[in-house]
């Protein structure tokens, strides 16, 4: 099983930022993540995910009957 644990490399140090599983021993993996800039697109910010009941401006909602069961399963309950 493998656990990932952040941690910073600095000047020869390794510090984790988050409490490593207590083993005796084990075999590790570290990876040096490049520093990645803020955008890949400089200039652009990126778009927020769409808001719950944004969509009710437009005329679209949710049917009041949404979370009635549905009259196709009858034959299977």
């Amino acid at each position: 099983m493998y656990t990932a644990v952040k941690g910073i490399y600095e000047n020869g140090v390794l510090k984790f930022t988050e409490t490593p599983p207590s083993v005796e021993k084990s075999e590790v993996v570290i990876l040096f993540m490049d520093k990645q800039e803020e955008s890949e697109f400089p200039g652009k910010k990126p778009k927020p995910g769409v808001v719950l009941g944004s969509l009710a401006n437009k005329g679209l909602k949710i049917p009041d009957d949404f979370n009635n069961p549905l009259d196709d399963l009858n034959d299977y309950i």
